[in-house]
């Protein structure tokens, strides 16, 4: 098992552990779960946005590197179930982001002048 595919595992037991069966049995549920783990991806960039000294007002702030891979991390268990509510697998993510990696540097080698949503449709 690769090391991606044992993130996947392991977040799947730690959701099981609190309770929570990914992806959710109707769309409600799908809905809920979505709303709840971007929200929750959402705190953790701000906490990460903490890490960093962004109030350039403010002389106390320091670069907290440490708590800035923490959130990192956090981010990853989110959206990683994020990932599972919608019924992805470690193997569709890979795949998914190799096609829109894909998009993205034909999208830099063409200056990216015009937005064609069209273009990630087969994703």
């Amino acid at each position: 098992m690769d090391k991606f595919e044992e993130i996947f595992r392991m977040q799947d037991s730690l959701n099981r552990r609190i309770g929570v069966a990914l992806p959710p049995q109707t769309e409600e549920e799908k809905a809920k779960w979505i709303l709840n783990y971007t929200r929750a991806m959402q705190q953790e960039i701000a906490e990460l946005v903490d890490s960093v000294p962004w109030k350039w007002w403010a002389k106390y702030q320091k670069f907290d590197e440490q708590n800035a891979r923490v959130e990192v991390v956090d981010l990853f268990h989110f959206l990683i179930s994020l990932a599972q509510t919608l019924g992805m697998s470690a193997e569709d993510v890979y795949q998914a982001y190799v096609k829109k990696n894909q998009v993205n540097l034909q999208r830099q080698e063409t200056g990216y002048a015009v937005k064609d949503e069209a273009d990630s449709r087969h994703i």
